[in-house]
């Protein structure tokens, strides 16, 4: 399933609880050629992140359970995980409130609702 190996795609790790998210998600990244893997709360995303070693994760603050930001320590804190960039999926944030963010170890903030080239230009910066 990693097709990053063999260096032919980019992968994503999307984790939303809303399904809609992912799929438009997955469907804008995918006009890119990007590779997307989704999960519906923290806990299975930090499986996959460890699992499948995605080249980025895009994080839902507002999850069932364990909530984004608990999430984004326990990525920065395992060994497996700390080096992938995260970027964080907002609704309820303000561009003000990236400063926490980055503070925490994220690599920016997404505010819902975006726009395929918003989703796009950040996906890239990141990515590089």
């Amino acid at each position: 399933m990693n097709q990053q190996a063999s260096g032919s795609a980019s992968m994503v790790l999307v984790i939303d609880d809303e399904h809609l998210n992912r799929k438009l998600i997955r469907s804008f990244l995918g006009l890119e050629g990007i590779e997307v893997l989704e999960a519906g709360d923290a806990e299975s995303g930090l499986a996959v992140a460890r699992s499948e070693d995605p080249d980025l994760i895009l994080l839902d603050l507002r999850l069932p359970g364990m909530g984004g930001l608990e999430a984004m320590r326990i990525l920065k804190a395992d060994e497996s995980t700390r080096t992938i960039p995260v970027l964080i999926l907002s609704a309820g944030s303000l561009a003000s409130d990236e400063t926490q963010f980055l503070a925490a170890g994220a690599a920016g903030l997404i505010l819902k609702p975006f726009s395929r080239q918003e989703l796009v230009a950040a996906v890239r910066q990141v990515m590089g």
